[in-house]
């Protein structure tokens, strides 16, 4: 398929970009800063993506010429690197597809992940604080931040609940995928019998969601302050700072125990429900797109198993792809990139296949 006129129009958007990212009052609406730097960066990629690409068929033609040469020398060397232009120009290829494809706004957002344990009692909630570690060591790889905003931590440890907002490029691009059942099978400490159990944790990820996006009216809300509860030090179980915050239309409850303030605990209730609100918005919308890709990360079914963990065999399996991997350890320490690689690879077939490319 040609894509030059496609890129012609990506030069001429990012010559427009190009001129208002010398705005002086760019950064006074700093959200609109950050979306116009952002794709100033994805055009810049895109353009050099596409250079890059016609300077390696370029080359590609001219060693395919040198080959047919009489010098033996000049012609095998022109040989061997065709091979090598050959595999680049089919990857930089599928990499410029993917890059022209129209962009869901809500990958360049920030994401609040909720993990809560599920089933497994005490074994849950252990999984389910292994699970976010995980995500924490993730955002840092990828040079994230991360806060927490709630949690409910369990006396046998991890976290009963836990909700985290992170922060940074492209953050939920790269963590949409997680929303769903996670499971673990392995024995748990506190087995004496050395069985193996199968225990649960749930994520949801969300974009973080603008005013926007969905607008809250204060008369749909019923806000309360309570007690904090829960293990977690003298301030959370003495101080009457705790928020919980029901959306009546919907029945979405929020209760936030972490600030150190009403007035915090309020703002990150609200937050937390907005972009639940925005969550079920882009659930429904989804149900738009073709099943194979609802299946994928387009439904965010929280009751969907998603993942297993099988510590016995060393073995995580991503079950919407059929992808396994044995690298335990390093997931779980965040190296996530080998499962985000191969369920983007699947994503991408899959918008091909949608967009007729």
């Amino acid at each position: 398929m040609d894509y030059s006129t496609l890129i012609e129009q990506r030069r001429e958007r990012f010559a427009e970009v190009e001129q208002l990212i010398t705005d002086p009052d760019l950064f006074s609406d700093p959200k609109r800063g950050k979306s116009v730097m952002s794709e100033h960066a994805r055009l810049k990629d895109l353009l050099a993506m596409w250079d890059e690409l016609e300077s390696a068929k370029t080359n590609l033609e001219e060693n395919r010429e040198l080959a047919k040469e009489e010098d033996p020398e000049m012609a095998e060397m022109a040989e061997m690197e065709i091979p090598e232009l050959e595999k680049k120009i089919e990857t930089l290829s599928e990499q410029l597809q993917y890059a022209l494809l129209p962009r869901d706004e809500a990958e360049d957002r920030d994401a609040l992940l909720e993990i809560r344990s599920g089933a497994g009692g005490d074994e849950a909630a252990i999984f389910a604080g292994e699970v976010m570690r995980m995500y924490q060591r993730y955002a840092e790889q990828r040079s994230w931040k991360y806060e927490v905003i709630d949690a409910m931590p369990s006396e046998a440890g991890g976290f009963s609940k836990a909700v985290m907002k992170i922060t940074g490029e492209e953050v939920f691009r790269y963590l949409k995928y997680e929303s769903g059942v996670h499971r673990v099978q392995r024995v748990p400490a506190t087995e004496t019998q050395g069985r193996i159990h199968t225990s649960t944790c749930t994520v949801a990820v969300m974009p973080e969601a603008e005013d926007v996006d969905v607008e809250l009216k204060m008369e749909e809300l019923e806000i309360k302050a309570t007690r904090s509860g829960g293990p977690g030090g003298q301030h959370v179980n003495t101080t009457d700072s705790a928020v919980q915050i029901t959306h009546l239309p919907t029945g979405i409850q929020v209760k936030c125990q972490d600030g150190r303030s009403q007035t915090q605990n309020k703002e990150k209730a609200l937050e937390i429900i907005r972009a639940k609100l925005f969550e079920e918005k882009q659930r429904k919308q989804a149900e738009e797109y073709s099943a194979q890709r609802r299946s994928l990360i387009g439904s965010g079914d929280r009751s969907e198993k998603i993942r297993t963990y099988n510590f016995p065999q060393s073995r995580i399996t991503d079950h919407r792809i059929g992808f396994t991997t044995h690298n335990m350890d390093g997931i779980f320490d965040g190296d996530l990139f080998e499962l985000t690689e191969a369920l983007q690879k699947v994503e991408m077939a899959q918008k091909l296949e949608d967009a007729g490319m």
